[in-house]
């Protein structure tokens, strides 16, 4: 038997023989004599930092034999100091404490917390689209979502990129969200995969098009879509735009903070064209579109589908989505040339104007476009029949 001081503790070894009895103690005196060795010579700062690997130590209850054995262990498998450290991490982000959440009732508490920060109804109707529908496909906890299983759903979809890519988007809030609430250790869906989205061509309406489209829609809508073609404001300024909002006499809009996108106010301009269009609501008040949002989609596809004449020959206008706002850029820009102007009115960069709306139209087309005015049906009738 053989007494053996590992680890700072006593320990009595036993062995089958005698021969592997002693040959165990010479090694354990060989050991002794160069550990001794090493103690009698050790300098100043090495007795200094044996000290303080020690003290840092204490608090863990660990040796420096201990410590030191498993660092060693360590770097066999990560290389270096610099990735243990990392590989720490790591393992403490992905074993952090996190309470279990159903995705179904994470989507909902979040949905709750954007409502009660006055979210738009517009941005609300597509989170909540596209929330409730991976919540329906995905029954885990949020934990417990891998890069694996969003990736997968993704792909399970078949979207073009656009759509991918707002899809992704809604995902990442949504386990940013759980992360900062402690209902995940981190963002599955920032590995996923990010796709390259490839800018189409711009959709406008031709005159024509347009004089058939404000023909075919109800009191209520006609304004809306002159508001989007002849002063180029977006759909969700819009629904958020109020008739107080436009000045008849100073023959301007007024976009406020509120009511903008970008958050910032501007003034668009008034045309002859659209002030002849607007003129019969001058004594309105309230919101120019009492209604939501999903049934301002609803009566896009409305008007589009009244613009068909089968004795004319005409099929129906084929809707342009933003195409209200591009028709506006595209011949306001044919028209005065100026990029910065143009964004001004719009609300965006003059590199935008310029990258987007550049040559797309004719100056003959924008002068055909600013020039249209509430007409007698044959009139309209007929512009679009010579534009066929």
């Amino acid at each position: 038997m053989v007494s053996n001081y590992a680890d700072g503790k006593r320990r009595f070894d036993s062995y089958a023989t005698e021969t592997e009895a002693l040959e165990a103690a010479d090694k354990l005196a060989r050991q002794i004599d160069r550990r001794d060795y090493v103690g009698a010579n050790m300098t100043r700062e090495q007795a200094i930092e044996y000290a303080d690997a020690v003290a840092a130590l204490q608090p863990f209850n660990v040796t420096v034999r201990a410590a030191t054995s498993a660092v060693a262990e360590c770097l066999k498998i990560v290389g270096d100091v610099s990735n243990l450290h990392a590989a720490v991490k790591f393992y403490a982000a992905r074993h952090k404490q996190t309470v279990k959440k159903p995705i179904a009732d994470l989507v909902t508490e979040l949905l709750q917390i954007k409502r009660a920060r006055g979210a738009s109804p517009r941005y609300m109707g597509d989170l909540e689209g596209r929330l409730q529908r991976f919540a329906a496909d995905c029954r885990k906890d949020a934990c417990n979502v891998t890069t694996s299983d969003i990736q997968s759903w993704l792909d399970a979809l078949k979207l073009s990129s656009q759509s991918y890519s707002n899809f992704r988007r809604v995902l990442h809030l949504l386990f940013q969200f759980a992360v900062a609430r402690g209902f995940a250790a981190d963002n599955p869906v920032a590995g996923a995969e990010r796709v390259k989205i490839r800018n189409g061509e711009i959709g406008i309406f031709r005159p024509d098009e347009i004089a058939r489209l404000l023909a075919a829609a109800d009191e209520d809508f006609r304004p809306c879509l002159a508001l989007g073609a002849f002063a180029g404001l977006r759909t969700a300024e819009i629904e958020r735009l109020a008739w107080e909002d436009i000045d008849f006499a100073g023959r301007m809009i007024k976009i406020g903070v509120s009511k903008s996108k970008t958050a910032s106010r501007r003034i668009v301009p008034i045309h002859d064209n659209l002030a002849a269009w607007l003129a019969p609501y001058a004594a309105r008040q309230g919101k120019v579109w009492a209604s939501d949002s999903i049934s301002f989609v609803n009566r896009e596809r409305r008007t589009s589908a009244a613009t068909a004449d089968a004795e004319a020959g005409l099929k129906p206008v084929k809707w342009q989505r933003n195409g209200l706002r591009h028709s506006y850029a595209s011949y306001r820009f044919a028209q005065i040339g100026d990029a910065g102007r143009v964004a001004g009115e719009l609300g965006n960069s003059a590199a935008v104007v310029h990258k987007h709306y550049r040559e797309l139209v004719k100056p003959a087309d924008a002068e055909k476009w600013f020039n249209l005015k509430p007409d007698a049906p044959a009139n309209v009738l007929a512009l679009a029949v010579a534009e066929r």
